[in-house]
């Protein structure tokens, strides 16, 4: 079986598993953590993981923030200063651009049935701009079902930390992490 396959499987054990609904939003967050190279297959199964969880009667909701950034520079009244000097891009409009996506993403959570697996796509292309963690942990309060989180990285075991694009000193979070080598009990 390939590595992707192994994934969409972890995921479907999940799915099996008797949610608990006295967990914070935290613990109701899924990292499937898949090296980078694989987004494009991943992103190729995802309609196999909505088979999945229509089949486990769990919702499927598709976040997808990929193009975000690009959509929210272009319309920015400074849009083509930022162009012609990238530098210009300070933290402070940059957290206007994390408030802007972690409102979208709470929305999307809010909006979501109670059973839904709400699937967040293309986190990786905030790296540099953001923190996965910061929006992470910015909606997590939000999930009623819970948040599936493609996470193009690396996961550490032993701290429980996360690597966004292999990039970034990890964060550790309180995420259950989809492992086809774990045991599900």
């Amino acid at each position: 079986m390939s590595r992707v396959s192994d994934l969409v499987d972890a995921y479907r054990a999940e799915l099996t598993l008797t949610w608990k609904d006295n967990v914070s939003g935290g613990e109701r967050v899924w990292m499937l953590v898949y090296p980078p190279d694989l987004e494009r297959q991943i992103r190729h199964a995802l309609p196999s993981m909505e088979l999945a969880t229509t089949q486990a009667a769990r919702g499927w909701v598709i976040v997808d923030v990929t193009d975000d950034f690009g959509r929210w520079l272009s319309s920015h009244r400074h849009a083509e200063a930022f162009y012609e000097e990238p530098s210009d891009l300070t933290q402070s409009i940059l957290d206007q651009f994390e408030m802007t996506l972690v409102t979208r993403i709470r929305d999307a959570l809010n909006a979501a049935p109670g059973n839904a697996v709400v699937a967040l796509v293309g986190i990786g292309s905030i790296f540099p701009f953001l923190r996965a963690s910061s929006v992470i942990k910015s909606v997590d309060s939000a999930v009623t079902g819970r948040l599936l989180v493609l996470f193009p990285g690396l996961h550490d075991p032993e701290t429980h930390s996360f690597r966004l694009l292999d990039a970034r000193d990890g964060f550790n979070y309180r995420a259950r992490v989809l492992d086809p080598q774990k045991d599900l009990t």
